[in-house]
């Protein structure tokens, strides 16, 4: 698993999926001010690493979730990597939305979900875990049971962790931030000084300051 996440944060930079700026940070939608900002919908726009996202997740789904009924994407990031995957497993698939259509029929879950069907959760990445514990929620509110979720990508916040633990979901992510850290020193993406910022940053994102 290690060399899988090392590799995959390579990908992750290269195509800017991972942006990193210690010099000029981004200010997230919660407000934080961060060095890093993370968007996995780019990988949609590249064959080869969309597929090995799509054959990785599959990979791990099958050797730990083994008794997997259906995949769930959560809305919107990881929508698309969600249908990929269940596509390639041969799975019924459905989003999970965090607030209802405000038309039609309301929907929270798009597509179609069975009382006691075991589904995985899949996920682009992970800050606090706040959206993607809405969204198990919304599936164990209509009689699925989560088995696991699968993220592409994890900031490792503690918070999350916590969470995540309290809610009895298991996480398992393709990449996370220790290893994009050590993969953007490798490739000249950052300077030391630049990881030290970054480390400093995820030790405490809501006191943060460059």
């Amino acid at each position: 698993m290690k060399q899988v996440e090392r590799l995959l944060a390579k990908k992750l930079l290269d195509i800017t999926a991972i942006k990193l700026q210690p010099d000029n940070p981004f200010t997230w939608g919660s407000g934080w001010v961060s060095p890093i900002y993370t968007d996995n919908r780019k990988i949609l726009s590249y064959p080869q690493v969309r597929t090995f996202v799509k054959t990785e997740i599959s990979r791990v789904i099958m050797e730990n979730f083994g008794s997997v009924e259906a995949i769930a994407g959560v809305a919107t990031g990881a929508i698309a990597h969600g249908a990929l995957v269940a596509d390639n497993m041969g799975l019924p698939y459905c989003f999970v939305r965090l607030t209802p259509k405000d038309h039609g029929l309301e929907n929270l879950i798009e597509g179609n979900v069975k009382l006691g069907q075991k589904v995985v959760v899949i996920e682009d990445n992970i800050s606090t875990a706040h959206t993607s514990l809405k969204v198990v929620e919304s599936l164990r509110d209509a009689g699925c049971k989560v088995i696991g979720m699968v993220a592409i990508f994890t900031y490792g916040l503690p918070q999350a962790e916590q969470a995540l633990k309290a809610k009895g979901v298991k996480l398992i992510s393709l990449t996370n931030f220790d290893a994009m850290v050590e993969a953007a020193i490798e490739t000249h993406f950052i300077d030391p000084e630049d990881a030290d910022a970054l480390r400093e940053w995820r030790r405490d994102p809501d006191n943060w300051s460059y």
